[in-house]
């Protein structure tokens, strides 16, 4: 299954060793267990998750335990696999480094062994949801693809099916391209670049780091497909070999995509050709400018998988978005509930703000990542009718942000809804984007906002107006 630009990375019956059972982990783990290695997962927490991976990976005759690493067989193998929820600062990771045992990525091990074409795509905020569009175009346009990666399958599961995809949309996180070697995607899509994981990362330099190996292979044939308006991702992609495509919310000349004067969005994938309309950007189905990116940068990963501008047009207009990013509860007693759960940065809160010119309730907290708050203030200041802080950043969004806005501290999901419903007046919008990671409360996002959601129409039981969606 391999090719000459994809050489094995291990031979039959050869010990390699995975660490961590998230989804990513198992899925690596009963893929290198198919190819014939001699395979030991393990994972250092011990949850309910971990203990029914190890009893699955068991059944199948694969060996696995939680709640500790064997670092004598680990650092005994000849390949150590990488999950992407283990700390790059880990210290079984820094153990193995200074062992020198060869170390790739969960994704590493899968590229391997694909025959389908790839399109990956990374960036701070909204790779998620551009994967999920760029995967919905191609398939609304009848190409054979899936989505793939950080958005929820699994990589490693697509060589273990029977026939696979004739392309793959694999969405690409920092820890995933950290440890890549031979990955080389026949199209690349870089979303935009901020500050992030500085909780897990010694600087924002080295963040950048493993943002730019999504371009450490390129070569004459690669495409590029790149925000135009972000200078630090044009920065980051100037080195690399092959073609480069632009998004813009500007007119511009070169081959990319962009809003005419008109505010219709339209492509042109050769210099000196004709744009090619595919829809007015008022006709998503998504809120805000940064979408309106998003669906350039998605749009133009599909027309250079070969989609036609009509079938994108027709694409992009019935893509309803995902949930937990800015996705609507519902609007009871005219105030509007928005759920944007996966806001799990400064950045990305900073983009949910500036989404809506109303005044709004803001909702904040969860577990700190290392990044200052203070640079909401602007935003913040412009139409926030009053903060409230949740969770263990709480007292630091009070310290960084309590002179920019009136501030309350909830201690629960159902006092956060009623503080919110007290504060909030008829025309407002509630909008929860945390800016922090879930951890402190929840074992992610997901699970965040659904609870959010659950409080706000609990809440409302039994005397809402308008209708919940």
């Amino acid at each position: 299954m391999a090719d000459d630009r994809r050489p094995p990375l291990f031979g039959p019956g050869e010990p390699v060793a995975v660490l961590g059972l998230g989804v990513s982990g198992t899925a690596a783990a009963r893929l290198l267990h198919a190819l014939g290695a001699n395979v030991y997962a393990s994972d250092a927490f011990e949850g309910p998750r971990q203990r029914e991976a190890v009893a699955a990976l068991a059944a199948e005759g694969i060996d696995a335990e939680v709640g500790r690493h064997d670092v004598e067989r680990i650092l005994n193998a000849d390949l150590v696999v990488t999950s992407p929820g283990i700390s790059p600062t880990a210290e079984i990771r820094r153990t193995v480094a200074e062992a020198g045992v060869p170390t790739v990525a969960e994704i590493e091990v899968a590229y391997r062994h694909l025959r389908s074409r790839v399109i990956g795509i990374t960036g701070t905020n909204g790779k998620t949801t551009t994967t999920a569009l760029c995967g919905h175009l191609l398939q609304q346009a009848g190409v054979d693809a899936l989505t793939a990666g950080n958005i929820g399958r699994p990589l490693s599961e697509i060589p273990l099916m029977k026939r696979q995809p004739d392309w793959l949309v694999v969405e690409l996180s920092s820890f995933q391209l950290a440890d890549l070697q031979a990955f080389r995607p026949e199209v690349g899509v870089l979303v935009n670049l901020a500050a992030d994981h500085l909780d897990w990362y010694p600087s924002l330099e080295r963040y950048y780091e493993d943002k730019a190996r999504l371009f450490a292979n390129a070569d004459e044939d690669s495409r590029w497909v790149l925000n135009g308006d972000d200078d630090a991702v044009l920065a980051m992609a100037e080195p690399a070999a092959g073609r480069r495509y632009l998004a813009s919310i500007e007119p511009q000349e070169e081959p990319g995509a962009w809003l005419d004067e008109a505010g219709t969005m339209v492509q042109r994938l050769e210099a000196g050709g004709a744009p090619q309309p595919w829809i007015a950007a008022a006709d998503l189905q998504l809120v805000g400018a940064h979408n309106v990116m998003n669906a350039l940068l998605a749009g133009l990963g599909a027309a250079l998988a070969g989609c036609e501008a009509a079938a994108i047009e027709a694409g992009l207009a019935s893509f309803q978005g995902l949930p937990h990013r800015l996705q609507r509860v519902g609007e009871f007693k005219n105030v509007l509930w928005i759920n944007d759960s996966k806001g799990t940065n400064v950045s990305a809160t900073r983009v949910a703000l500036n989404a809506f010119d109303r005044p709004l309730v803001a909702l904040l907290g969860g577990r700190h990542k290392g990044e200052s708050y203070r640079s909401l203030a602007p935003a913040l200041s412009e139409n926030a009718r009053a903060l409230i802080a949740f969770g263990e950043a709480a007292p630091q969004i009070v310290r960084e942000l309590g002179d920019v806005a009136p501030v309350e501290v909830a201690r629960g999901f159902p006092q956060l809804v009623r503080l919110a419903r007290e504060a909030a007046q008829p025309g407002d919008v509630v909008l929860f984007s945390p800016a922090c990671s879930s951890y402190d409360m929840f074992p992610d996002y997901r699970k965040r906002g659904r609870t959010f959601e659950r409080c706000v129409r609990e809440s409302y039981e039994g005397g809402a107006s308008g209708r919940a969606t």
